[in-house]
């Protein structure tokens, strides 16, 4: 379907914010929009062209965030309910062919699937989203709506309480939108885990690290620490391999979560403790502990380009006391989620550590986030998470 042109408002941009856009990228900054007709809705339907009136694409239109333009199409028709079910369709059936059998996966990966500021994840018949964009915020029963009738979920959850409203100008909240029993279990690979979004973390798991955890559980051995379990996704999986594994968050609830798991899956080797995972590292490079297997998987020290130095200082901490822990032979998978910590930062990092330590370490494998969290070529920002897997030789 076509919207005529003349029906839709026009956003002038200027030469930089026409060059970001046509070079692919989902945003135009507000500092780049050089007119705007007054008094457009948030969320608006709106045509973009340069000053030379030259079409650039079909966006929607944000009042109160930095990102005034989020880009949807190039083709110069409407940005309507079938466009948007057509891509949400899509984005599913792609999970469905390369994650057969799955249970749990991040369903529709924002910009990376051509739906910019809007994320869905599915936990065995529930949904969470969240929404990023004024956009999405403003469709957000539509968007619902289409959900469930292309998924057949049984409930959907906005987790909308998360900082990056804080940028968008939104309102931090938590909505149903339909259904309600929000609680499901899902697997990962052999390990069965339970999840809540009404109560949970972020919106109940950390689907980008799922890969990563079976990755690690592959490879762990020996006496084992995981010093940021939240739900048990690292330490379940080292557990299965390892013959002792200690499990750290500050968050009591998480640890419960963990201990809980690890009785599901009939993992006695567990132990879960409450404790600060970076006092706790201290502790226990003073005792002189050693392990074959570490896991470092904090939260986001950084999540705006004023806290990045900051960031490393607790980044290099926490690195250097792993690799001063580790045995000879020891295996250190280290992760930063902080999308401002770049690859090279985070190597610098690591290099470090091992520096200031005066341990040799070898690196196995560069990973990021599943399959189901694809970055977007040209968009830095859809590739945030690194998980390093080192060996100290």
């Amino acid at each position: 379907m076509t919207t005529p042109a003349e029906n839709v408002a026009t956003v002038v941009v200027s030469q930089k914010g026409a060059a970001r856009a046509r070079a692919g990228h989902p945003w135009i900054f507000r500092t780049d929009v050089a007119s705007a007709p007054e008094g457009l809705p948030s969320g608006a339907e709106v045509r973009i062209t340069d000053a030379r009136t030259n079409f650039i694409a079909r966006g929607f239109w944000a009042v109160k965030s930095p990102i005034a333009l989020r880009v949807m199409s190039r083709n110069d028709s409407a940005l309507d309910e079938e466009l948007l079910a057509s891509r949400i369709r899509r984005a599913l059936d792609r999970r469905r062919t390369m994650m057969p059998g799955a249970d749990a996966f991040r369903l529709l990966h924002g910009e990376a699937d051509l739906m910019p500021g809007y994320f869905v994840d599915w936990y065995n018949g529930v949904v969470a989203v969240q929404h990023h964009a004024e956009w999405a915020e403003a469709r957000r029963e539509q968007l619902a709506r289409i959900l469930v009738e292309l998924t057949g979920a049984r409930a959907v959850m906005a987790r909308d309480d998360g900082s990056a409203r804080d940028f968008e100008g939104l309102p931090r909240r938590t909505q149903v939108l339909f259904g309600t029993a929000m609680s499901a279990n899902y697997h990962e690979g052999a390990i069965e885990l339970s999840v809540d979004l009404a109560a949970d973390h972020k919106t109940g798991g950390y689907l980008d690290q799922v890969e990563n955890h079976l990755r690690a559980g592959e490879l762990a051995h020996g006496e084992a620490l995981d010093a940021f379990c939240y739900h048990g996704g690292f330490s379940l999986q080292l557990a299965r391999k390892a013959t002792h594994v200690i499990a750290l968050d500050q968050d009591t609830a998480a640890v419960q979560r963990t201990l809980q798991n690890a009785q599901r899956n009939g993992l006695s080797n567990l132990e879960a403790r409450a404790a600060n995972a970076v006092e706790a590292l201290r502790a226990f490079d003073k005792e002189g502990r050693k392990f074959s297997t570490i896991v470092l998987d904090p939260p986001a020290f950084a999540k705006r380009k004023e806290g990045l130095e900051g960031a490393l200082r607790a980044y290099r901490e926490i690195n250097y006391r792993a690799v001063r822990l580790l045995e000879p032979g020891g295996l250190l998978v280290t992760c930063s989620c902080s999308g401002k910590v770049t690859p090279e930062l985070f190597g610098e990092v690591i290099g470090w550590a091992a520096q200031e330590a005066k341990r040799p370490l070898q690196l196995l494998e560069r990973r990021g986030a599943g399959r189901d969290h694809p970055p977007l070529i040209g968009v830095p920002e859809t590739e945030y998470l690194k998980a390093w897997f080192l060996l100290a030789p």
